[in-house]
């Protein structure tokens, strides 16, 4: 037995001087054992945070697209309020024919027996006749050559359609604007959520291999003690069994942390098997000041998807404009200036100009623009109604976040005692196992606890960390 106690002795002071150095920090004595582990960065995670969400802002494909719906709605409106200038367009044609309908005048027969009558005459007098017949005249309905260009001028006067138009195109860019915003939030909640999945799995895979790291020099101690005869196998068959068990475990991790990894990459649209920066936790979890119902009432006022669904409704609204203006009539001025004729000749007496009033008035369709105002209405009925969705849907994400922010928080107390009273049985059930009172089985159940303990210690300090990004997403606070 002294010479079992004197193989771990060096682990058992390892172990107590890892205890005391981090009993606050996020991970327990099983970190310190391996001294192998990357000293932990200085950055913090609201430092790495925002260079990450930075960078999501800047690369992010989804957000690009969006950017670039945002730019298709400002042309678009641009396009609508191009409708009230005049609008000058150059008309050119130039045609040359070749055969075609060829149109004859029946001349010959309405003349041709007044001639011969006139010629009877003067033969009946004596006199020689002087009419000839005619034949009828023939030629082509087309001509051979003929050009016409002009310039013609269109200028609304009265089209009760296109101020409704640019007021819905106005909207539709607006509620685009807000969907961007929307979009940006939701990234900075994605990328935070995501880095600290990551961070919580690879604080994990140092937890679990800093404990496979302890059971490989315990299993090593327990080979040399039952080769020395001194313990029965079982116990280097327990420790053995241990060592597996982690090592799955550590495979399993490390491969949560990867896909992590990956996602969080994705998201900043770069290569998924880049590598990320460290952080460590700086401070205390902040503390929700305001009450459920002030969270609610400042939601509505700071998400941008309150503010799409306005756009929306407006845009609605002035559809409905539109469909009732399609029921008017419409005034406009037309000028056209130009030339005509077989060759291009400008001058006094080749060139032409018209002006013209155009009333353009739909008395009789059937009933289809009355069918697209009832239309227009019940899409507009529609939006409201999802509008209201919309408050009473943020209204239920702010209750959830703030009930899983407030459970977490208390689980992290609860996980800090377990963690604290988990050290405090390792450091004793070593002493123990030093002094040969209780088994290595028992020594081996304690190791597991503190494990277990330091893993759930760390997951549910992320997870705070994480719902407190999910309770900003839902109040739409703004990026500190």
């Amino acid at each position: 037995m002294k010479a079992w106690i004197g193989l771990t002795l060096g682990l058992h002071t390892a172990l107590l001087g890892a205890t005391s150095a981090i009993a606050g920090s996020v991970a327990g004595p099983t970190l310190e054992a391996a001294a192998t582990l990357p000293v932990p960065t200085e950055r913090t995670v609201a430092e790495v945070l925002g260079a990450y969400v930075d960078e999501a802002l800047r690369s992010n494909l989804a957000l690009q697209a969006a950017g670039l719906e945002v730019e298709r709605s400002q042309a678009m409106l641009e396009a609508a309020r191009a409708r009230f200038f005049p609008e000058a367009t150059l008309n050119a044609r130039y045609t040359r024919a070749e055969g075609g309908r060829e149109v004859s005048l029946p001349l010959a027969a309405a003349f041709n027996p007044v001639y011969a009558t006139l010629n009877e005459l003067l033969l009946a007098d004596g006199k020689a006749p002087r009419f000839g017949s005619i034949e009828d005249p023939r030629f082509l309905l087309q001509r051979d050559e003929e050009q016409d260009s002009r310039i013609s001028l269109r200028q609304p006067l009265y089209a009760p359609a296109l101020p409704a138009a640019v007021r819905a195109q106005r909207a539709a860019m607006a509620a685009t604007s807000y969907a961007k915003l929307a979009l940006e939030q939701r990234l900075q909640r994605d990328v935070s959520v995501g880095y600290l999945d990551w961070l919580r799995a690879n604080r994990s895979a140092d937890i679990v291999a800093a404990s496979r790291a302890l059971l490989q020099e315990n299993l090593r101690i327990n080979e040399s003690l039952f080769r020395n005869g001194t313990i029965t196998e079982d116990q280097v068959l327990r420790a053995r069994a241990e060592l597996l068990a982690v090592e799955q475990q550590l495979s399993e991790t490390r491969q949560l942390r990867d896909q992590a990894r990956s996602y969080l990459n994705f998201l900043l649209n770069r290569p998924l098997d880049t590598m990320l920066d460290d952080a460590v936790i700086d401070g205390e979890l902040v503390q929700v000041a305001l009450g459920l119902e002030q969270l609610r009432a400042l939601a509505l006022t700071q998400r941008p998807d309150v503010g799409q669904f306005e756009g929306n409704v407006k845009a609605m609204e002035s559809r409905v404009a539109i469909a009732r203006a399609a029921r008017l009539p419409s005034l406009g001025l037309a000028v056209d200036g130009g030339t005509q004729g077989e060759k291009y000749e400008f001058g006094r007496g080749r060139n032409y100009a018209t002006v013209s009033l155009l009333l353009n008035w739909t008395l009789f369709d059937g009933g289809a623009r009355r069918a697209e105002e009832r239309e227009a209405k019940l899409a507009l009925r529609q939006i409201e109604t999802q509008r209201m969705q919309l408050a009473q849907q943020i209204a239920l994400e702010v209750q959830q976040a703030l009930d899983r922010l407030q459970t977490s928080q208390v689980s992290l107390q609860v996980a800090e005692a377990r963690a604290a009273a988990a050290r405090a049985a390792f450091r004793i059930a070593g002493r123990k196992r030093d002094e040969g009172v209780i088994s290595q089985v028992e020594f081996l159940d304690a190791r597991t606890s503190l494990t277990a303990a330091e893993l759930n210690l760390n997951a549910v300090r992320f997870e705070s960390l994480a719902r407190q990004a999910d309770l900003d997403y839902a109040t739409g606070a703004p990026r500190s």
